[in-house]
């Protein structure tokens, strides 16, 4: 009984770490992305929605780079933290998959 009591309580106690390692990944991710995008189209400044001068394609090809890189790294950063918080807790961080 008390094993089900800690692991209910585990998902609220992560809830911080998830932030920081959201807020670590989304800089990272960031900073990956500017780097990849100076390899690819040898530019300091990968276009915006908003930038008028840029065409659509420039446009929504940083935009699909950016996302994948941000999902590839929030995964990473996501699944690290989770493994690690097994680690030292012998409980994973998060309620199995059809469980209440």
């Amino acid at each position: 009984m008390a094993k089900k009591k800690s692991k209910k309580k585990l998902p609220l106690a992560y809830k911080p770490v998830g932030f920081a390692l959201g807020w670590t990944s989304g800089t990272v991710a960031g900073i990956a992305f500017q780097k990849t995008w100076k390899l690819i189209r040898h530019e300091e400044d990968a276009p915006d929605a908003l930038d008028r001068d840029r065409r659509w394609g420039e446009i929504l090809l940083a935009a699909a780079i950016q996302g994948a890189i941000f999902a590839v790294v929030r995964s990473a950063v996501n699944r690290a933290g989770a493994k690690a918080i097994e680690r030292s807790t012998g409980s994973w961080p998060a309620p199995e998959k059809g469980s209440a």
